[in-house]
């Protein structure tokens, strides 16, 4: 890697929060998933948490295309609200039998930190949401490498395996970028803390997932 004054905002950012993504692929979620033994019930937890996620991430994204100034960007962010949402609730459609009414704690920390972002500047509210393309395209690409083609979760494996979620997330890595070129460094400061801040989040989504994590019955 280049020194860190020479290289981009997405290299710094990786280079802070690459412990997390190799935490990981150590955990037991990502690694059953990739060799199929995951407990359907444990992938149907996750499949149930992730699409109570994605009601709040599209207007994310859709807010984001709202606030941006370059007419490029704003149609890239709401072509991944629209396209790209569509795509991972087809999954949904595929691995989720019924409706879950709650979000588990793990869920409702994380979409609460992306909606925190709403008053911050632009650059940080693009920054949040760029790990939930990264990583799930990196443990995509990660798990689709030593896989078996008989894999139960097959679907979702292709889904952020592919050259069109990669294409996705390198455009919304380079918009990051220019906007972290043209922002002070304070605003890049904080983009960075929050893209590492919402790396942790997607590790605590699965691992919430994993161990079950959910609120009592009593307080529900």
């Amino acid at each position: 890697m280049n020194e860190i004054n020479n290289s981009s905002w997405t290299d710094q950012a990786w280079e802070k929060s690459y412990h997390i993504y190799k935490a990981i692929l150590g955990q037991p979620f990502v690694q059953s998933l990739a060799d199929g033994t995951l407990p359907k019930e444990i992938f149907e937890r996750y499949i149930a948490q992730d699409s109570l996620y994605l009601n709040t991430y599209s207007k994310v994204l859709s807010h984001i295309a709202s606030r941006l100034n370059d007419t490029d960007m704003s149609e890239a962010f709401m072509h991944f609200a629209l396209d790209g949402v569509a795509v991972e609730r087809d999954l949904h459609a595929r691995f989720l039998s019924g409706k879950t009414a709650y979000m588990s704690p793990s869920c409702l920390l994380y979409t609460s930190l992306l909606n925190a972002q709403a008053t911050a500047p632009v650059e940080v509210e693009a920054a949040a949401v760029l790990p939930c393309f990264w990583i799930y395209q990196e443990v995509g690409k990660h798990i689709a490498s030593i896989s078996n083609s008989d894999n139960p979760y097959s679907k979702w494996i292709e889904t952020y395996s592919d050259e069109a979620f990669a294409k996705s997330t390198n455009l919304a890595k380079n918009i990051c970028d220019k906007l972290a070129k043209n922002a002070s460094e304070r605003v890049r400061q904080r983009m960075t803390e929050i893209f590492v801040e919402c790396t942790r989040m997607e590790w605590l989504f699965w691992h919430g997932a994993y161990i079950d994590l959910k609120w009592p019955q009593e307080i529900i």
